[in-house]
């Protein structure tokens, strides 16, 4: 009896020590992993595969992305061979993301599932792969699936907190055309150094947008809206779009036409956007017009208005800028494709105010009658311009008008002038209010060699100065598309 309870004690000593060596060296995890092997033997498994895009790698497949936020946020994730660690939003936050070709484990209902992050070698397709077996898979597949909708939704709406900016690359190994980063822009109407009116009116017009989804549907129309916003560079236009989005609480693609292949990519760029979003391609006349794109101006026009934007375009807004309407066909800006168009000027003497209000902190200073009876002779600069001033000079308000006046009275003299001499010719040509009319004739290049004058380049030049004070705010917001629209 005694020699049986020495080696009872002795069994349990040796085991104590093997299940000691195994804990301390990490072998008890390949005993682990040793042991499930074994059970799969006896196991039929069924395969299911969630690739990131639909059907022809066209759109997104939404439940890629739900599983993907689901997966992230399991702790059996630390489980894994090997995973990558992130930086969360605040600054001490650790994130683990599950690396590509990594299998984390779960469980439902009292079965466990296996889920693989694959990607395929040759073309970099990403998909997640669910491993079940086959005697739970009737059981517990739909409530599961459901499971993961349910908690990936509560997760996107409790961390959907942050916009995101999405820029297209160039077609690459990976299906995926857009990157990501937080979009953080400081920007809104709050502090836009805009017209009061012309913001109100904007303001009025996204939000008759935003409840519009029944209304547009009734019309048999895409439920999207699309803006045109021009004038010089430095007034404002890349603060505006941000104000937009910001005020929708939208995503932003910025669309680079230089990286897209041709047509069917522009396409393709805008069926991998998700609703809610701000589509914005800047400076469309220096592409158009300098045809440093592979995109040509039809490809354009169909992604503006065509059958694949009412299939893609659902809830969005459309954005494009351009320094001038001057060199762009009509078709491109018509009613349909483009509803709203906003004029950007040069700096006046109500947008100096916010912009003192907003860099410098001052309402009221005894220069401003100054600043303004400089602005009334026609002197101006872009708010751009404007704005680097004070920021230089924050620490004296004084100081910084000053350096304001001076350049007024350089170059924003000239520019004045330049506004003065081109309406004064304007008047004697034509009363039109059309700026093709006023510049028709010799002026415009046709015939006789005049299009390659000096004169005629600077007024080309300052074309989008030439839209002044006078006529601001009739200019500034197309009104009778607004109501049509509205």
């Amino acid at each position: 009896m005694g020699r049986i309870l020495w080696w009872l004690l002795g069994v349990g000593i040796v085991l104590f020590l093997v299940r000691i060596v195994l804990c301390k060296t990490g072998l008890i995890h390949m005993v682990k992993k040793w042991r499930r092997t074994i059970i799969d033997l006896f196991h039929v498994y069924q395969h299911y595969k969630v690739p990131e895009f639909n059907g022809n790698n066209v759109q997104e497949n939404h439940l890629y992305r739900k599983v993907h936020t689901y997966l992230n946020s399991l702790s059996s994730i630390e489980d894994s061979d090997f995973t990558n660690l992130f930086t969360g939003k605040k600054s001490n936050e650790i994130v683990l993301r599950l690396d590509r070709n990594q299998v984390v484990g779960d469980e439902f209902l009292g079965a466990r599932v296996c889920w693989i992050n694959g990607e395929d070698e040759e073309d970099g397709a990403r998909s997640f792969v669910l491993k079940i077996r086959k005697a739970d898979k009737r059981r517990i597949l739909a409530p599961y699936l459901q499971h993961i909708h349910t908690v990936s939704d509560e997760l996107e709406q409790r961390n959907n907190t942050e916009l995101k900016m999405f820029i297209n690359v160039v077609q690459g190994k990976n299906n995926g055309r857009w990157r990501s980063i937080p979009f953080n822009h400081p920007c809104t109407f709050d502090n836009i150094a805009m017209e009061t009116d012309l913001k109100n009116k904007v303001k009025s017009d996204l939000e008759s947008f935003l409840k519009g989804k029944q209304y547009y549907n009734r019309l048999g129309r895409v439920w999207k809206r699309s803006y045109l916003l021009y004038g010089p560079s430095g007034t404002g236009k890349s603060s505006f779009v941000a104000a937009m989005a910001n005020f929708l609480d939208y995503d932003v693609y910025d669309i680079d036409l230089s990286k897209v292949a041709d047509d069917s990519d522009l396409k393709m760029l805008l069926l991998q956007t998700r609703a809610k979003s701000v589509i914005v391609i800047e400076d469309l006349d220096r592409f158009v017009s300098a045809k440093s794109t592979a995109v040509s101006v039809s490809g354009i026009l169909n992604f503006a208005d065509s059958i694949i934007t009412s299939c893609a375009a659902e809830e969005r807004v459309m954005v494009f800028t351009m320094t001038s309407k001057e060199h762009i066909d009509p078709a491109m800006i018509r009613p349909g494709r483009v509803d709203v168009h906003i004029h950007f000027p040069l700096c006046d003497f109500t947008a100096f105010k916010t912009l003192a209000s907003n860099y410098l902190g001052v309402k009221e200073h005894k220069l401003f009658p100054q600043v303004e009876g400089i602005f009334q002779n026609g002197a101006s600069l872009s708010p751009a311009e404007i704005g680097e001033l004070m920021i230089a000079n924050r620490s004296s308000p004084t100081r910084a008008l000053k350096h304001v006046i001076s350049a007024l009275q350089t170059d924003g003299d000239r520019r004045g002038n330049a506004r003065r001499s081109f309406l004064e010719s304007g008047s004697r040509r034509s009363t039109s209010e059309d700026a093709s009319s006023e510049m028709s004739g010799p002026l415009c290049g046709g015939g006789g060699g005049g299009g390659s004058s000096p004169a005629v380049k600077e007024f080309r030049k300052l074309y989008g100065l030439l839209r002044i004070k006078s006529s601001r705010k009739s200019e500034s917001y197309d009104a009778a598309r607004d109501v049509r629209d509205g």
